[in-house]
């Protein structure tokens, strides 16, 4: 037996190696073992927990202090102020694509009626967000693997969005022919050689949504050639790309001939967005 109080000083002492926030991974470990927020932890501190409780506590202490994020532990992760299922099939939604969401949110009047494409959906939660803010768009949401498309699929029912489409595909090519006024996608864009990829949660997300052969920026090149068959005139493509990627996407759109491209930054002050708008000839 032991306290709620001593499960979390001992937790958090173990996990002071492994995590930047071992008081917090503590804390919301522990509310999702006993199903309950962290108000309740601090408001009955006092409270003892039996073995299998505390049992299952420290089976899930120790995976974090392997490593493994807190999202794929808990199998939820916050996103746009919704709570998104996450398996270790799809990358973990982060803040960074929220600036992605608010600039194609600003793109879409409240009442428009559009057709959107979400290359690379993984968790949905692009496709979901979208859809839930803009119910009257028509939501094609596109991945490579099915694992990944159950989970998307799981957010949007989770969330009642019945307006996306989901479509098993590797980017365009089972893809019907239909024009978009939109084409959104957070696609692989970190390099083989990164060495971001032995650190932190990035080690166990699915190195098939992050890795990108020619410096992280193949993935993004075939997307700005093949998006210009899809996109309706004057139609826009916004992508999220890396801190040091964004001279070569602008570069990689403006060779396509795509008009006002845009690079935005993010939180951080870090470029994290780039858009370009199809014009054709």
């Amino acid at each position: 037996m032991a306290s709620i109080q001593e499960l979390l000083d001992n937790a958090t002492d173990y996990l002071t190696t492994a995590s930047d926030s071992p008081r917090l991974d503590a804390e919301v470990l522990l509310a999702f073992v006993l199903e309950k927020n962290r108000s309740y932890l601090r408001a009955w501190n006092d409270k003892f927990l039996d073995k299998p409780t505390i049992s299952r506590f420290n089976l899930l202490i120790s995976k974090r202090l392997d490593g493994v994020p807190i999202a794929y532990l808990t199998g939820t992760r916050e996103f746009w102020s919704r709570d998104f299922n996450v398996s270790p099939d799809v990358l973990i939604p982060r803040p960074d694509t929220e600036l992605l969401i608010e600039l194609c949110l600003a793109q879409i009047p409240t009442n428009s009626i559009c057709n959107i494409l979400d290359l690379g959906t993984g968790s949905g939660a692009i496709a979901v967000t979208l859809a839930a803010e803009r119910p009257n768009v028509k939501i094609f949401a596109v991945d490579a693997s099915a694992a990944a498309l159950e989970i998307a699929k799981e957010n949007a029912r989770r969330h009642n969005c019945q307006n996306v489409e989901f479509i098993l595909s590797d980017w365009f090519a089972a893809l019907p022919k239909i024009k978009f006024d939109l084409i959104v996608s957070n696609p692989p864009y970190i390099a083989p050689d990164d060495e971001h990829l032995s650190q932190g949660d990035v080690r166990f997300e699915p190195k098939s949504a992050l890795i990108s052969a020619e410096n992280g920026l193949r993935d993004i090149t075939i997307i700005a050639s093949e998006s210009k068959n899809y996109l309706t005139p004057r139609g826009q493509l916004w992508f999220e790309h890396g801190y040091n990627q964004a001279h070569a996407v602008q570069t990689i759109l403006t060779q396509r001939q795509y008009s006002d491209v845009q690079t935005f930054t993010d939180l951080a002050a870090q470029p994290r967005v780039t858009k370009g708008k199809f014009i054709p000839i």
